[in-house]
């Protein structure tokens, strides 16, 4: 009878042991999921440049769901100048439309993030040219 009762013992200590270890592994689990990175500000800039005798016909940026248009902005260089993004807007889009005059011409759109050029288009051709960026923070 003894014996029977330390195995019954036994079996509740494991049995609890086991339990023990399943919910401190449950919780750890969550835990790490809660130390994910937190978003960040960028500095961002977009840029649209063409060669000489270029000629820039429309620019369209968009910024999370906020969609600029320009229209025949003036010169072959246009910036956007720098502005603040959180990473939590997630997508960045640039477009842009010019007409070139030479075979060899071109048309360069530039993403610009922390100071750096992260996405380039180029387009070389005469005649209307579309370059384009897309870029998303998140990461798949």
């Amino acid at each position: 009878m003894k014996q029977f009762y330390k195995s019954k013992s036994l079996l509740r200590l494991s049995f609890l042991f086991v339990l023990l270890f399943s919910v401190i592994t449950v919780v750890n689990s969550c835990k790490k999921d809660d130390d994910d990175e937190e978003f960040k500000d960028h500095v961002v800039q977009f840029e649209v440049k063409t060669t000489a005798g270029g000629v820039i016909k429309a620019i369209v940026t968009q910024v999370g769901t906020s969609k600029t248009d320009i229209f025949d902005p003036v010169g072959t260089v246009w910036t956007s100048g720098e502005f603040f993004v959180n990473s939590s807007q997630a997508q960045l889009n640039l477009d842009a439309k010019a007409d070139l005059p030479d075979a060899d011409s071109e048309l360069v759109v530039n993403l610009w993030i922390d100071g750096e050029i992260v996405r380039t288009d180029k387009k070389v051709g005469a005649g209307p040219m579309v370059a384009s960026i897309d870029y998303s923070f998140l990461e798949l």
